[in-house]
């Protein structure tokens, strides 16, 4: 929700002057031994009227075992097709670096590992391309994106013995529309739609208030896997801080106490444009 950009590369702002800074910082499961985490930190603006660049960091890391790392920069074009409506076609590239690290590892096997999978640490990094494309107005946005078209294997086979880690393409649908119930609420709902080969279509449906333009707060709900509520306050102008906690739903509700998220956003005025006025921010 706060960092668009990493599922589709055409994401725009239309903000020029504007440098957006984000982090983000997520736990998993807590309580589940191996749970993940991803960190990330993220950076675009336009560069003018008509295209936008980010750059984009992200680390994923399980158990200590798995540690992924993506470095991304994006671009994208955007065209104006109304009087307010445009749509910008993107392009995402980078690389994917891969770790593992099996030492000590104990399998349920006992003794010496007899999966093979497990005899050597990987250290790989895979070249990536995404596409996408957004099409947004101030009150509402559409998105459609693939952010990983190569598809890759982390682990191969081995002496005959099949043993692959196979990250296939996934695809994307987002969006949402911004009520402006009074002048100082203003609501949306949201969803976002993901799709890969081999596993069930994930749906994620969001509602977020704005409140004074300075505190947020929203509900959502991943079809059969989690209920979240999230809060951020615009602590300046340019700055905002949020948290955000996901109720695990399905069968591993059972076994950790949630997962929990905190994030922090900057606004950098490049070239002074915002002074003299209060600029009103676009909700997404």
């Amino acid at each position: 929700m706060y960092n668009m950009s990493v599922i589709n590369p055409a994401y725009a702002t239309a903000e020029e002057g504007i440098l957006n800074l984000g982090g983000l910082y997520r736990t998993q499961w807590v309580g589940l031994e191996g749970a993940p985490s991803t960190g990330t930190f993220f950076a675009h603006t336009p560069i003018n009227d008509k295209i936008e660049m980010g750059i984009s960091f992200t680390n994923d890391n399980i158990g200590d075992i798995v540690n992924e790392n993506n470095i991304f920069a994006d671009f994208a074009y955007v065209l104006p097709v109304g009087i307010e409506t445009k749509i910008s076609f993107g392009l995402k590239a980078g690389v994917r670096m891969f770790d593992t690290n099996f030492n000590g590892l104990q399998l349920q096997s006992g003794g010496t590992n007899t999966d093979i999978a497990f005899n050597e640490n990987i250290n790989r990094a895979f070249p990536n391309l995404g596409i996408g494309a957004f099409f947004f107005t101030d009150n509402y946005y559409l998105g459609v994106s693939a952010p990983n078209m190569l598809s890759t294997k982390h682990l191969e086979n081995e002496n005959g013995i099949k043993a692959t880690g196979v990250e296939n393409v996934h695809y994307f649908f987002t969006g949402g529309y911004v009520f402006d119930i009074d002048s100082k609420l203003k609501l949306k709902p949201a969803f976002m739609a993901r799709s890969v080969k081999g596993a069930p279509l994930a749906l994620d449906i969001t509602a977020n208030v704005l409140i004074n333009e300075k505190l947020e707060a929203g509900l959502g709900y991943r079809l059969g896997d989690a209920m979240s509520a999230l809060v951020n306050f615009r602590v300046t102008p340019d700055l905002r801080i949020g948290y955000a906690y996901d109720y695990t739903t399905n069968n591993l509700g059972d076994f950790n106490s949630g997962s929990h998220e905190i994030f922090i956003l900057f606004d950098v005025d490049l070239f002074g444009f915002k002074n003299g006025y209060d600029r009103s921010p676009r909700f997404f």
